[in-house]
């Protein structure tokens, strides 16, 4: 009577008794345990480690001999595999139990786990993959063999792997047979794995033995397209890349786009080439980045905003360019990524669910990443852009919105205003005495006041203001009272300051530069960046109502441009509600880190579509408080809301009777003076 060993698996605690001899590989797969293999227990691949515990375990009343995984094989001993054998471990697939046992799966021999990842800033990443790789060696067939190729090829999967016998995609049926002709039948599969337990399919082949596929997420912007490449086995991030949305020639903003097309016949398929052409030529480079062919590719997750999500399928966007705004569909898109026109040949596609006409998959993503349906305090979640979208919530209930903020936040319709490239002022400090400024660079760390700035910024100059110096500017503007509360740039202050010019009937503040080439803020740019900063935060301010007005004290910005404002100057310019200086942080692209937790996580995809159903979207153009929060918004900070909080670091200026609210008329010029001309922050 063969005898039988109890084993014990950690961190699982799963455990059972096996027969004495069985390998710990044979041991998981008969108690379920979560250990990974790609080669099948032919010690190729490395993947199955474990690590043995020696000593007595109260716990399981187990005493574990140092010889109960008896003595290395030859396989082990010899092992060259893909993955080093860590010292103190041996291989799941070679050791054989013979005594009680308590074995340890590391992290990295688990299927399903959790990875720490810092970019994105992803934290630990839930590992659940959408495909599972087997190597497999299928022997010769012979004459008088009933069986197929492919039905040889299924079998094997099953056989060597203990597995459910898999389905495989009628596109490999005319390459089997040449691929089983080759290595004497070594072949690696992808097999997809359905969420509803079922065998699955191979999706992929390849000669040999191949250790690893990948899989891209994509995060389609209106103005940007940024993509990763994941190692799907591990969730390591292999490259990243991003590039101008090539749309762009067709309109700076979303809706200028869609009046391209109601105006252009073909202009919609000019749009979806433009878009597609972009995304193949992003994932070339991705995978030229990791010296990986496209073959490899298993799948690429999409998301964007509704018209980036219309335009990217081949959808009409114009229904989304007027009333009621309504998605041709706001499910989750599953299709061949070749449907895309990309070329992948083994990819499926995955293009994310929207939310509504204004509120898109990028959203979905944004707020997977950030979890406000999961907590238990209200987080505010902002994507600050040409079209603005905000969530509010906690796990009872989210509320969506979309503000028409248009493309000033980002440098358009700003007189000096471009995008975020080398040599654009980023930021900006301005002395409350003198109203001197001193201004930062992208591409030097350099202030302007100090040595070395002129040499650090020779071969770019100093170009223009990008978004996150717009925002400083206006906020410093603010705090020195050069603006006042009604965003008038003061005129009485040219006979204190030369920086304050005449610019026709309004003033100008000159930041950078002088003559024909000086680099200034225009009345007309303040009031730009005040209607856009006043839609975002009438938008805010309405969700805020619809929740019951919470206090909120978590808010995250988010997107490129969100990842870099000043937290202490978007309070102070009122973008968003005052809480403590401290509950307000850049998150960065949260819908690229949605949708690389999408791409490695069937769990996570599941929430992801659960999220998009489940959020209650307000439509801010039918909301008549909308107009009312839009008017109150656009005083700095703002007309009424108290801001206690921001009055803690900063010094705000006094506001004088005639600068006590906005209204429609032209206010006096000298309505604005500064208490302590000393910044705290």
């Amino acid at each position: 009577m063969t005898s039988l060993h109890r084993i014990v698996f950690t961190p699982s605690g799963h455990e059972g008794k096996v027969a004495d001899g069985a390998t710990v590989l044979e041991a998981a797969r008969q108690l379920g345990v979560d250990l990974d293999t790609v080669c099948g227990g032919r010690g190729i691949c490395g993947r199955c480690q474990v690590t043995p515990s020696v000593g007595r375990f109260a716990k399981w009343a187990i005493d574990a001999a140092p010889d109960a995984l008896g003595a290395p094989a030859a396989i082990e001993v010899d092992y060259h595999g893909a993955r080093p054998l860590a010292t103190g471990n041996r291989l799941g697939c070679a050791a054989r139990i013979g005594g009680d046992v308590v074995v340890d799966v590391p992290a990295a021999s688990q299927v399903h786990r959790q990875v720490v990842r810092k970019e994105l800033a992803l934290g630990a990443v839930e590992l659940d993959p959408s495909f599972r790789l087997f190597y497999v060696e299928v022997p010769a067939a012979q004459l008088g063999d009933a069986a197929s190729a492919s039905g040889a090829l299924r079998a094997a999967v099953a056989d060597q792997h203990g597995i459910e016998r898999p389905a495989i995609a009628t596109r490999l049926l005319v390459s089997v047979h040449r691929l089983l002709a080759a290595d004497e039948g070594a072949v690696t599969v992808a097999v997809d794995q359905p969420t509803d337990g079922s065998a699955g399919t191979i999706v992929a082949t390849w000669r040999g033995y191949v250790g690893s596929a990948v899989g891209v997420a994509v995060d389609v912007g209106s103005t940007t397209v940024a993509g990763h490449l994941c190692d799907l086995g591990t969730g390591e991030i292999l490259a990243t890349a991003g590039r101008m949305n090539p749309q762009i020639r067709f309109g700076e903003d979303l809706m200028s786009r869609v009046s391209y097309v109601m105006m252009n016949p073909g202009g919609d398929r000019q749009l979806t080439t433009a878009i597609r052409t972009a995304v193949d030529e992003l994932v070339g480079e991705l995978v030229a980045a990791a010296d990986i062919t496209r073959d490899r590719v298993l799948e690429v997750v999409l998301v964007g905003n509704p018209i980036m999500h219309h335009v990217l399928l081949g959808i009409d966007p114009t229904p989304l360019g007027m009333a009621p705004f309504v998605l041709a569909t706001d499910e989750a898109v599953i299709g061949a990524a070749t449907d895309l026109d990309l070329d992948l040949p083994n990819a499926r596609s995955y293009v994310g669910p929207c939310i509504a006409g204004h509120v898109g998959a990028d959203t979905t993503a944004a707020i997977l990443a950030e979890g406000p349906h999961r907590g238990e305090r209200q987080q505010l979640l902002v994507d600050v852009g040409t079209n603005a979208e905000i969530v509010l919530g906690d796990r009872h209930r989210q509320y969506a919105a979309s503000s028409p903020t248009g493309p000033a936040f980002e440098g358009a319709q700003i007189s000096h205003g471009q995008r975020a490239t080398a040599g654009a002022v980023e930021r900006v400090r301005i002395d409350r005495d003198t109203l001197e400024p001193r201004i930062r660079v992208i591409g030097s760390d350099t202030w302007s006041d100090e040595p070395g700035f002129a040499e650090a910024t020779a071969a770019t100059g100093v170009t223009g203001i990008c978004g996150s110096g717009i925002i400083d500017v206006i906020a410093e503007m603010f705090l020195a009272g050069i603006i006042d509360r009604n965003g008038v740039v003061r005129g009485e202050l040219t006979a204190r300051s030369p920086r304050l010019v005449a610019d026709g009937r309004t003033f100008a503040y000159v930041l950078h530069g002088d003559g024909a080439s000086a680099i200034t803020v225009t009345q007309n740019d303040v009031r730009a960046i005040q209607l856009a900063k006043a839609a975002l935060r009438a938008g805010i301010d309405l969700l805020v109502e619809h929740a019951g007005s919470p206090a909120v004290t978590d808010i995250r910005l988010a997107g490129a441009f969100g990842a870099h404002i000043d937290p202490v100057r978007a309070l102070v310019l009122g973008l968003v509600p005052d809480c403590p200086v401290e509950g307000v942080r850049s998150v960065g692209n949260a819908a690229g880190a949605g949708a690389v937790r999408a791409l490695l996580s069937r769990r996570l995809r599941a929430e992801l579509e659960e999220v998009a159903r489940e959020v209650v979207k307000i439509e801010t153009a039918t909301e008549p408080r909308f107009q009312e929060l839009f008017v109150a918004a656009m005083a700095f900070p703002h007309a009424t809301a108290p801001t206690p909080h921001l009055a803690a670091v900063v010094d705000l200026p006094v506001a004088t009777a005639s600068t006590a609210a906005p209204t429609g008329r032209r206010r006096r010029r000298d309505a604005a003076t500064t208490v302590d001309p000393k910044e705290r922050t």
